[in-house]
């Protein structure tokens, strides 16, 4: 379930690439989706209890809200100025930065760590400054989501009593209201509604639901692991269906922040398991 989950996830890049719609309709149709898709999956865990759902995600669920619309919102942008292969590297650092940032909280931060701290900012330092880098708005997006998703995932270690599923249905909601101003509706043809339905109901929605039921199953040591499915899948997809290429410099940087995440995974304690379906799962989605 886990795997499916990364293979959900894997599928934003090209879909996102198959759009023709402006970046404003491109984050209003996609949040708009899995809104719908969201709240179904909340209303079928809490058996109608929606409202009751939502009130109980308290101010932990609401800050958690807020950084994911602002990871899922910058994913999309960021989407749009790098290569997805780039893009999802970057987002492959957010449990070591997360670990990092735990240190505000009062958490120890172990050898281990710092070790693939160092590993996975050489693995970034060489995909940034080797040949064929990324744009500076697209390295710069690609931080922000990773930063404020790693901020996400400090939160929701210390408050388990989070409930993810409203919480991530909330951060699509913000964004369909941030976009909803720059958006073009009737740009949206056929084609389109139907990649945006995928995106929101089938990578946000679907992958939830996966993790939700096969995070609940497995330590959370091993859900990072599997979900790095989709760092890998990702570009993998792009690359044999759209023949978008990454360079030697971000192969390399990759393999070498996916290697540092492992030494991180490694070192991973395993947390109690958490108290319903609607939690969703050890970690929160991914952007």
């Amino acid at each position: 379930m886990v795997a499916l989950a990364a293979v959900a996830w894997s599928t934003a890049g090209i879909l996102q690439r198959e759009l023709s719609v402006g970046i404003g309709t491109q984050l209003a149709g996609r949040a708009l989706f899995a809104v719908l898709g969201l709240l179904a999956y909340v209303a079928v865990a809490e058996r109608g209890a929606v409202l009751r759902a939502f009130r109980a995600v308290g101010r932990g669920g609401l800050a958690v809200a807020a950084l994911m619309a602002i990871s899922s919102g910058s994913f999309i942008v960021a989407l749009n100025h790098s290569s997805v292969a780039n893009v999802l590297f970057m987002q492959a650092l957010a449990p070591i930065l997360a670990a990092v940032l735990g240190t505000v909280l009062g958490e120890t931060v172990s050898r281990r760590t710092w070790l693939a701290m160092v590993v996975a900012l050489a693995g970034v330092g060489l995909m940034v400054g080797g040949p064929g880098r990324p744009s500076v708005s697209g390295v710069a997006l690609s931080l922000l989501m990773t930063a404020s998703f790693a901020a996400t995932l400090v939160i929701t270690r210390h408050r388990r009593d989070v409930s993810m599923a409203p919480a991530t249905c909330l951060s699509q909601v913000l964004v369909l209201i941030g976009a909803a101003p720059f958006t073009r509706p009737g740009e949206v043809g056929p084609h389109d509604l139907a990649l945006l339905v995928a995106l929101g109901i089938g990578q946000i929605g679907l992958g939830l639901v996966f993790l939700a039921i096969g995070g609940r199953l497995i330590p959370a040591a091993e859900v990072a692991l599997i979900t790095l499915l989709e760092v890998v899948l990702g570009p993998l997809w792009v690359w044999i269906f759209l023949s978008e290429q990454p360079g030697v410099a971000t192969l390399a940087g990759g393999a070498i922040v996916l290697a540092a995440v492992a030494i991180q995974a490694g070192s991973a304690p395993e947390p109690s398991p958490p108290h319903t379906l609607a939690a969703g799962a050890p970690l929160p989605p991914p952007p």
